[in-house]
């Protein structure tokens, strides 16, 4: 270590690796971002190492005043990555060798790269699961802001796209705190995956130093080491689950953003975005263009992609360790950058968007969507079977359509005509208020429901 720029296994291995291999099998661009795990880590190890009394205390001692002073220089931006160290934890080893000396050599005791890696990427993928679980507790805050002021806003529900039921622009808000709730709870459930120390499984097999698992599992705050050393170096399951767990959150912004581009549509005009959160055109003075939401529907391809590239490395991969996994922290650090920006992004949206109300309703009084309310109506107070309700429901639409009104503007002479034994009340079977309210079933769109989901989804 004593000549600049030699890697540790040049005892082993004799002459220089190929410029080009150097550049492209370096990853310290990417891992230095772990420097404040490694070091962690490396601390916890050599504390072990001295109260196993594997290492003496003055060594101890020296190694962690090293790294403390090589962690003080990244921070204050005084510290040079080359990436001929190849990664950050070579990196900081080396810099080590030339503040305390040959001592230095003892950090890598009992260990190897292959657990130290892990164990710096699962304390920060740990963290990162945490801050991804506080971001979508602030975009479920502001959903529910919203959706409390839009109890009584009356729109379409689509099925095909096409205007099928009445529904309250609250409860279609409320869909999305339940689909980014369960985002919640998968990444709470990826700590679980992460919450297992691979410091000490070395290599591959373990070590014959009589080292103390447990302490650096506490130290570090794992909740206990991993069993096996074999599958520990080449498990990356806990990745696997985290750009799941991501690709599927980035699915469900995505789709809130698309439903928000064809609602500020033109052709829509349900919501009005801010200018806070548009762009304009280089060529058409007219335009706001909804480019922050097509960022957010764009995005969900890079956060698929490195998913199906890590399954790709691991599915014909011998165990244990291969240089084909180092790319599982590029994957891991590109979508949690991808994920936290596009929840920034839509967080921005969501508070500078504004409901159309009036086109709500407007658009809800097209398509005959209380057709359904009437066909229900037929089975409760004339006990007809479901399929004939749906029949002369279905004429009752027809003539509609044949004769250009709304199920509304129906009088009961011409609704008789179809169904003689029609009675007053059938009218209101047709207002949209009553038909969102009659939907009391446990999940259903009904105001006192939406309510109570609210309340519920504060105290959770």
């Amino acid at each position: 270590m004593k000549k600049k720029n030699k890697p540790i296994w040049e005892s082993r291995i004799k002459g220089n690796t190929s410029n080009t291999f150097q550049k492209v099998s370096s990853s310290i661009d990417i891992d230095k971002r772990l420097f404040k795990e490694d070091i962690a880590a490396s601390i916890a190890h050599v504390e072990m190492l001295n109260r196993q009394k594997i290492i003496n205390f003055k060594i101890k001692n020296k190694i962690v005043w090293g790294l403390k002073k090589i962690q003080n220089q990244i921070i204050k931006k005084k510290y040079i990555f080359d990436f001929k160290d190849e990664d950050i934890h070579m990196s900081i080893e080396k810099k080590l060798f030339e503040i305390i000396g040959d001592d230095a050599g003892f950090i890598h005791t009992a260990r190897s790269r292959n657990d130290q890696v892990l164990v710096d990427l699962k304390i920060w993928m740990t963290n990162s699961n945490d801050k991804l679980i506080k971001m979508l507790n602030q975009t479920i805050k502001s959903i529910l802001l919203i959706a409390e002021k839009n109890i009584y806003t009356v729109m379409p529900g689509f099925t095909h796209l096409k205007n099928a039921q009445p529904i309250s622009f609250a409860h279609y808000l409320l869909a999305y705190v339940e689909m980014f709730e369960r985002d919640k709870k998968r990444f709470e459930t990826n700590l679980n995956s992460l919450s297992e120390n691979p410091l000490g499984s070395a290599a591959l097999s373990g070590t014959s130093f009589n080292i103390d698992r447990n302490f650096t599992t506490k130290k570090l705050g794992f909740k206990k080491a991993t069993g096996n050393s074999i599958d520990t170096v080449s498990d990356r399951d806990f990745v696997l689950e985290f750009l799941f767990t991501s690709s599927v959150c980035a699915m469900h912004i995505s789709r809130l953003a698309e439903e928000f581009i064809i609602w500020n549509s033109d052709a829509f005009k349900l919501i009005t975005l801010n200018d806070k959160v548009v762009t304009g055109s280089s060529i058409m003075p007219q335009k706001k263009n909804p480019d922050t939401l097509e960022y957010l529907r764009g995005k969900v391809g890079q956060s698929y992609g490195n998913l199906f590239s890590m399954m790709t490395i691991l599915k014909g991969l011998p165990l244990s360790y291969f240089k084909d996994l180092q790319d599982d922290k590029k994957f891991v650090f590109e979508t949690f950058d991808t994920i936290v920006n596009s929840l920034k992004v839509l967080n921005e949206v969501l508070k500078n968007f504004s409901v159309n109300k009036n086109e709500m309703l407007k658009l809800a009084k097209k398509g005959h969507i209380a057709a359904t309310d009437l066909a229900d109506y037929l089975v409760k107070n004339l006990n007809y079977p479901f399929r004939k309700s749906y029949q002369i429901t279905a004429k009752i639409v027809n003539y509609c359509e044949k004769n250009k009104k709304n199920l509304s503007d129906l009088s009961l002479k011409e609704l008789k005509k179809i169904e003689p034994s029609l009675k007053d009340d059938v009218i209101d079977v047709f207002d949209l208020n009553k038909s969102i309210n009659s939907k009391r079933s446990y999940g259903g769109t009904s105001f006192e429901n939406i309510k109570k989901m609210i309340k519920k989804y504060k105290n959770a």
